[in-house]
């Protein structure tokens, strides 16, 4: 049985409170055998949910460990969480790397750019194989909208700096890296309406707002085509990730990962700017 070890600011979270049983399912789907069987959490109770460290491991079956490298050594592959607090990835990616575990680093993946290159700089110096991404890279839905000529998508959440990620992984996804300029502009009090251009001429309109539905729609030599993601895009992340693990190699290239911390990074400026056009040269 391969092992998979939880590194977290605080274990009692959506992410770690599902990723367990999910992984599961696909280890039994895949035959592959493989199971979360330690966890390490910076914060000792969750302000989630209350629940304890301790609590949590006797729940899901793992043992708690007491530091980032007494997990690593126990471990053969290692998911740094955190998915709230982007600001700890770096510091925990600092440990964890130089144990040259295959890694994946939850969603968002780095509160910055200059912080989302520092991980990869981490990870060439550690020979360490690693990925990130939002879960919604693996709707079944963008298959239609693939290399659109333009596309318009809308997602939603509690705040637009956190849950933003997701409608950004999309739009890179369909659309490619080649970001060049991006505005984005506050509707109101909850709605930020962000247009990005890249240097192929391609447009995309990325609108959030809360309790919009997440959906694509693609224009593609002159015809539409509209989706509401309804798939359980989840799974896809673990199979994904499980996948990874077994094998060392992610199935895309970082290069999407650093254009959408940059898309991310710009779209936050230029709200706070008023809708000013950043450009991404």
């Amino acid at each position: 049985m391969k092992k998979i070890g939880f590194i977290d600011y605080y274990i009692s979270e959506w992410h770690a409170n599902n990723y367990p049983e999910w992984i599961k399912e696909i280890s039994l789907e895949l035959g592959l055998g493989v199971t979360v069987s330690h966890a390490y959490a910076e914060l000792d109770i969750s302000p989630f949910d209350g629940v304890s460290t301790d609590e949590w491991c006797a729940r899901v079956g793992a043992k708690r460990c007491n530091t980032i490298s007494e997990l690593c050594l126990a471990c053969d592959y290692v998911c740094i969480l955190a998915p709230s607090n982007p600001e700890k990835h770096l510091e925990y990616c600092r440990e964890a790397f130089k144990y040259s575990k295959p890694t994946y680093v939850d969603k968002t993946f780095a509160p910055d750019y200059a912080t989302a290159k520092s991980i990869f700089e981490l990870g060439e110096l550690y020979g360490t194989s690693f990925f990130s991404t939002s879960a919604l890279r693996y709707a079944d839905e963008l298959s239609d909208v693939l290399g659109a000529d333009a596309l318009t998508v809308t997602g939603s959440g509690s705040n637009f700096e956190e849950y933003f990620i997701h409608i950004a992984e999309i739009c890179v996804k369909a659309l490619g890296t080649d970001i060049s300029h991006v505005t984005a502009r506050a509707v109101g009090k909850e709605q930020t309406a962000v247009i990005v251009e890249l240097a192929s001429g391609k447009r995309a309109n990325l609108t959030f707002a809360p309790n919009l539905p997440y959906s694509v729609c693609a224009e593609r030599g002159g015809e539409s085509v509209y989706k509401r993601i309804e798939s359980r895009y989840f799974l896809g992340l673990i199979k994904d990730m499980l996948t990874f693990f077994t094998s060392g190699k992610p199935s895309f290239e970082g290069a999407e990962t650093l254009a959408v911390a940059r898309l991310r990074e710009a779209a936050l400026l230029s709200r706070k700017m008023g809708g000013e056009r950043i450009a991404l040269g």
